[in-house]
């Protein structure tokens, strides 16, 4: 028989016990987990054990191996508390359609309690996992997301939320994966850095000792001086910092950034297009290696499997304004797309191609940051691109400026203080290979893959302007 800290050791799924239930049969089986939910009907009691996204149902009843005196000691365990159970697998005659192991259940032997939470919790998992359309038709109770929030420990265990992480875990591994096996070199840059990495105002300021450091808005200027220093193609997975006073559905202040340069022979639309097959191989990977995860998360958040084609559609973006104007917006040539323009162009793009996902090329060169290389036919345009997930930007990218005059140029044009960047700008003056980029949030990615509606919900512990707590 296994010992409670045998059990506990294992780390056996519940989904593992659905598999090996004929193994089972005769035999006796422990799991260290935490009960869900509990029914009493009187001799017995039927508590819903959960171990991560999977949950099984077991039963504790008066016999051979269960007092009274146990039988009521299961049903005023506190929900939530953690609890060793050993006992017996059973096939059931009918589908139990609370749990996600619908074919068996488990005929608790013993049960010791591990670790008891408090009696009252700030939300009830049940009600956290409703779908909202549900809980008003019913009459339900549904979890507001400050309180999910406030509470978010508890708000992770839910089925959806451990759903969303793990499948945000397989985006990372995916990136990782791919551009390993494109032979770029994965590199690890500063965070407090001297000057504003992008241009603007749009920093973290922070004390430096007797000086002021910034939090860096990107990997941006150290991705390229890796360039210049012989790696030819580079990535990171890190923090990045925008201390933008935005309250929307997608701003962070804080959020987690996967970003990509390489240098290039010929045309930066190599680069834009290794970025684009890069996020193909993700959304491929996901819907191979992670349907568990994303039917869990469509069970509270009902959403259309998320389509892209191969090779990606690039617009450039005249014809998205095109677009647009045909649809009765007013725009100028060098307007940037607002998001409820980037919404709308994203609808008019399914309707036309049926695709959740696509480039746009081109932008006018004065929506872009200082670096970003002019396009040599069109001064008015730049060759940089944006990529989108059913009509929101998820990455932002371009050919850099490896000329030092030309890139001391366009700081001045943009108010940049040479001083704060002369080690990134006398970076290009001992020879530089021409190259591009680009940075993609991880949150949003997540977010928009799923069909969710806001970012919160795929940021571990979010970061915005009104939170900075837990």
């Amino acid at each position: 028989m296994p010992s409670a800290s045998a059990s506990r050791k294992s780390q056996e799924k519940p989904r593992e016990i659905m598999d090996a239930a004929e193994d089972y049969a005769k035999e006796r089986y422990g799991i260290s987990s935490m009960i869900q939910s509990q029914e009493k009907p009187g001799k017995q009691c039927f508590l819903v054990l959960r171990q991560q996204q999977f949950n099984v149902q077991a039963l504790v009843a008066v016999g051979d191996h269960a007092s009274k005196q146990m039988v009521k000691f299961a049903a005023n365990i506190n929900k939530e508390s953690i609890v060793d159970v050993e006992g017996v697998v059973r096939k059931v005659n009918q589908k139990i359609g609370s749990c996600t192991q619908q074919d068996v259940e488990l005929h608790v032997q013993k049960i010791y309690v591990i670790s008891l939470a408090e009696p009252r919790l700030p939300l009830q998992l049940d009600d956290a996992v409703r779908p909202e359309a549900e809980g008003e038709e019913e009459g339900r109770a549904t979890v507001n997301q400050d309180t999910r929030l406030d509470n978010r420990v508890i708000d992770l265990r839910t089925s959806t939320s451990q759903a969303v992480f793990r499948l945000q875990s397989g985006i990372c591994h995916l990136f990782r994966e791919t551009l390993i096996n494109k032979g770029f070199v994965e590199i690890q840059t500063p965070k407090i850095i001297s000057a504003a990495s992008e241009g603007g105002a749009n920093v973290f300021t922070v004390s430096y000792f007797k000086n002021n450091a910034y939090l860096a808005q990107s990997p941006q200027l150290y991705k390229q001086m890796c360039i210049c220093a012989d790696f030819e193609k580079v990535f990171s997975i890190g923090p990045v910092f925008r201390a933008e006073d935005s309250n929307t559905h997608r701003h962070l202040t804080e959020f987690v950034g996967l970003d990509i340069e390489m240098a290039f022979n010929y045309h930066y639309h190599e680069v834009m297009e290794e970025i684009a097959d890069t996020m193909v191989q993700i959304f491929k990977g996901l819907q191979e290696r992670f349907q568990t995860e994303i039917q869990t998360v469509n069970k509270q958040f009902p959403c259309e499997p998320f389509k892209f084609l191969e090779p990606t559609l690039r617009l450039e973006y005249c014809e998205a304004l095109a677009m647009l104007r045909e649809a009765g917006v007013e725009m100028g040539d060098e307007d940037d797309l607002s998001t409820p323009n980037e919404k709308l162009l994203g609808h008019l793009v399914k309707e036309k191609y049926d695709t959740d996902f696509y480039i746009l090329d081109k932008y006018p060169l004065a929506v872009r940051p200082f670096y970003t290389m002019p396009d040599p036919r069109n001064p008015k345009q730049s060759n940089s691109y944006d990529m989108f997930m059913r009509g929101e930007e998820i990455l932002s990218g371009a050919q850099r400026i490896h000329d030092p005059q030309l890139l001391t140029e366009r700081a001045l044009h943009h108010g940049i203080d040479l001083e704060k960047i002369k080690a990134y700008i006398d970076s290009f003056r001992f020879g530089a290979p021409p190259h591009a980029g680009g940075g993609i949030g991880l949150e949003r990615v997540t977010m928009l893959f799923l069909g969710l509606h806001n970012v919160r919900q795929t940021s571990m512990f979010p970061r915005d302007p009104k939170r900075l707590t837990p």
